[in-house]
């Protein structure tokens, strides 16, 4: 259209000269033709290349896009946030990292439910890495259940929040704990069972002198005065005995009311229930327990890790939070040793080895 325009103006002024006439050409016009082009504006280039992508672009290139630029910005709000408020942030940060670790066993626990069902195999029958997942996921689900049903009413998330920073102990699951509250967490738990421990020894002590054999009430008399003495008893000793833990008085069936509960408190289960089913309930926890001693033994106590054994002990009745790796190594050996020599209806020698192996040894009592 400029051309046009110039050859328009080049005519008349041809016209001009070759006498059809004068013709004026107005300035604006010849300076609108002259002129250079305007450049681009300036924003044209600061836009990000996800915005100038039209609508053939490949989805998965402009998703990719905004996966970066949500990263980007991200991290920049954690640096500020690490910055500006610091213990925040490391709330921030652990919420962050338990969200992730637990939708991660989630898709675990998922892979694992669906192998189970393809090969027709039962618990019992899993790795002991895969059995110790199902165990310790169905704990944290039932504790984190109550604080999912409290969440449903309008607005009482923002309760429940408060009442999760205020109460991390009792209502977070070990996941949203930082490694500072992990360690005083444990050891506020294992405070709280090892109060029975000397009552149980008491207790097992008085119920022996009652028993007829008197080479089996003597050995047993004799191990809980080690015990009481401080001395940390040998697996042998303790398989001695074992045929006072079957019937007659001290079977699962046979145990008074008190050493029940007092059980329970030990594996962490409330006591506050029918004597029924806190029967059923310690068998059931035992038994699962010498599941997963039989699959460690067939894995190697020596293939698992630091955090793997600390928290294997640490669930049979020792406090590991103060122990050595290879202190806590030692005493599961000794552990799954004795798991394995019983038989299932001897669990309840199990559950009060938990107590009898654990008092003395090292510096568990600290």
């Amino acid at each position: 259209m400029a051309l046009s325009r110039l050859g328009c103006c080049r005519g008349g002024l041809h016209g001009g000269l070759l006498g059809v006439g004068p013709v004026t050409v107005p300035a604006s016009c010849l300076r609108r033709v002259l002129r250079a082009p305007e450049p681009a504006p300036a924003w044209r280039a600061l836009r990000h290349p996800a915005c100038c992508l039209s609508t053939k672009t490949n989805p998965k290139a402009l998703l990719a896009a905004v996966i970066s630029q949500f990263k980007y910005a991200n991290g920049k709000y954690e640096s500020f946030l690490e910055r500006t408020f610091p213990r925040f942030y490391l709330l921030y940060s652990t919420f962050l990292k338990g969200f992730r670790t637990l939708f991660s066993e989630a898709k675990e626990i998922r892979r694992i439910k669906l192998n189970m069902s393809l090969q027709k195999i039962d618990f019992h029958q899993l790795p002991y890495r895969e059995m110790e997942r199902l165990r310790q996921f169905r704990r944290d689900l039932i504790k984190a259940i109550p604080i999912g049903l409290l969440s449903l009413p309008p607005f009482a998330n923002y309760f429940v929040f408060l009442l999760m920073y205020l109460f991390p102990r009792q209502l977070l699951i070990r996941h949203f704990w930082t490694p500072k509250q992990q360690s005083e967490f444990l050891n506020i738990y294992h405070g709280m069972r090892r109060e029975v421990y000397p009552e149980l020894i008491d207790g097992l002590e008085q119920v022996t002198r009652f028993v007829a054999d008197q080479q089996l009430r003597s050995q047993m008399q004799e191990l809980c005065t080690q015990v009481q003495s401080g001395s940390h008893p040998e697996v042998a000793k303790l398989l001695a005995v074992r045929s006072l833990f079957t019937g007659h008085p001290l079977g699962l069936q046979r145990l008074r009311v008190w050493q029940v509960k007092a059980l329970s408190r030990i594996l962490f289960l409330t006591p506050h229930l029918p004597i029924f089913f806190l029967r059923y309930r310690l068998r059931s926890h035992m038994l699962e327990l010498q599941h997963l001693d039989r699959a460690m033994l067939k894995l190697g106590v020596s293939e698992l890790t630091e955090e793997e054994v600390k928290m294997a002990c640490y669930v049979r009745g020792l406090n590991s939070t103060h122990l050595s790796p290879s202190e806590c190594q030692k005493w599961l050996k000794q552990w799954v040793k004795l798991s394995c020599e019983l038989k299932d209806s001897e669990v309840s020698l199990l559950a009060h080895s938990m107590v009898l192996m654990s008092t003395n040894y090292l510096g568990a009592k600290e």
